[in-house]
């Protein structure tokens, strides 16, 4: 199934490059490198369960905090 995706996906860039050139670039959108993150707030869990509470970033400001999604956690996927 990746296979057949993958090559779609190359033979739409292939067929677009023939028609007439590549698409226009999109600009660049949302925080640039250095630039503080905006506060928000995420519900959370452990392998406990739920989180009461949200978690907030500007609780860790001045901290290190890397995010990670697994999309496909808790599921039969």
């Amino acid at each position: 199934m990746r296979r057949i995706t993958f090559a779609g996906v190359v033979a739409g860039s292939l067929l677009a490059v023939a028609a007439g050139g590549l698409p226009a670039q999109q600009p660049e959108t949302g925080p640039k490198v250095g630039d503080m993150a905006p506060d928000f707030a995420l519900g959370g869990a452990t392998r406990y369960g739920i989180l009461r509470d949200q978690i907030k970033l500007s609780t860790y400001r001045g901290n290190t905090v890397v995010l990670a999604f697994f999309f496909k956690a808790r599921t039969r996927g």
